[in-house]
């Protein structure tokens, strides 16, 4: 299958981004793509560097505009689509949600993020509402796919639920960047950090991971940080963690990715991991904390 990752940096302009990214779809569709991922919360600027009532006006209804405006791309150009909303479900009540188009435009399915972080910068907690609808792949008429959402993309049990319910791909929008007073040696360990854990992910479940980053320097409106850098580093891997392709930091990407989906067959075959697990000896894993 080939799959497109568009690696955007994104302005204050809704309306301009989402342009942006629709000359990009087109032009990954043209070089062949059959499924397309976007970043996390693509529209807009990552707005969660601060805590501000008014950002969630950026927040929209799914079906909406932006269902609308992506789900016409995906018809026009017969693909599926990965695309990352802010979704408002309904006053108070906001989720940062995944959603899927089907090749006829149509809502394949949806996925609210389940990790939602608090750390200086990444202020998600004031905006979203952790997701309800489980892990639960996606069926799409390209497969189906294990998608979820950034944060998500460190916990190995969501990428193993996925598995278990027959993903066939894993997909993870993402928006992580650096903290601007961490040295050089520490930025580059988390980049490989984040990098490294997903590519586990591969490994430990036989499957490809595509994990789309955005990129460019974004500002800290408050003033209190000097922003996020991106790190840009978007990439496709196979279902043994081999690195298909990696993008650069700093640079917009629209790259289209060969991956032969066939090659989980074998490597599970190989590497058994699914039948030797010891289930019966999981039940720690439902606890926060085993004392």
């Amino acid at each position: 299958m080939k799959i497109g990752i568009i690696q955007q940096r994104c302005g204050n302009n809704v309306s301009a981004n989402k342009e942006r990214l629709a000359q990009h779809i087109r032009q990954a569709a043209a070089e062949g793509a059959e499924l397309v991922v976007l970043q996390e919360l693509h529209n807009s600027l990552y707005f969660c560097q601060t805590e501000d009532t008014q950002m969630f006006d950026l927040a929209e209804p799914i079906p909406g505009p932006s269902t609308a405006f992506y789900g016409a791309l995906a018809k026009e150009l017969d693909i599926v689509l990965v695309t990352s909303l802010f979704e408002r479900r309904a006053a108070g009540l906001y989720h940062n949600t995944a959603v899927v188009m089907e090749r006829d435009g149509s809502i394949a399915g949806k996925y609210r993020k389940m990790h939602i972080p608090d750390d200086p910068a990444y202020y998600e907690k004031f905006y979203f509402t952790p997701g309800d609808l489980g892990f639960h792949p996606i069926d799409t008429s390209v497969g189906r796919l294990g998608v979820q959402v950034c944060w998500d993309q460190w916990y190995p049990e969501g990428a193993r639920l996925m598995a278990l319910q027959g993903a066939e791909l894993l997909i993870y929008p993402t928006a992580i960047g650096y903290e601007s007073s961490d040295t050089d040696e520490e930025k580059q360990r988390q980049r490989e950090a984040w990098t490294t854990v997903q590519r586990g992910h591969a490994v430990a479940n036989g499957l490809p991971v595509v994990a789309v980053n955005r990129t460019g320097h974004e500002d800290d409106p408050s003033g209190q940080t000097h922003g996020i850098d991106f790190w840009g580093s978007s990439f496709v891997a196979g279902p043994q963690g081999e690195m298909l392709y990696r993008a650069p930091e700093s640079e917009e990407v629209v790259k289209v990715v060969e991956v032969d989906m066939k090659r989980s067959e074998n490597v599970r075959r190989w590497w058994p991991f699914l039948r030797d697990r010891r289930i019966e000896e999981f039940s720690g894993l439902t606890k926060r904390f085993l004392d």
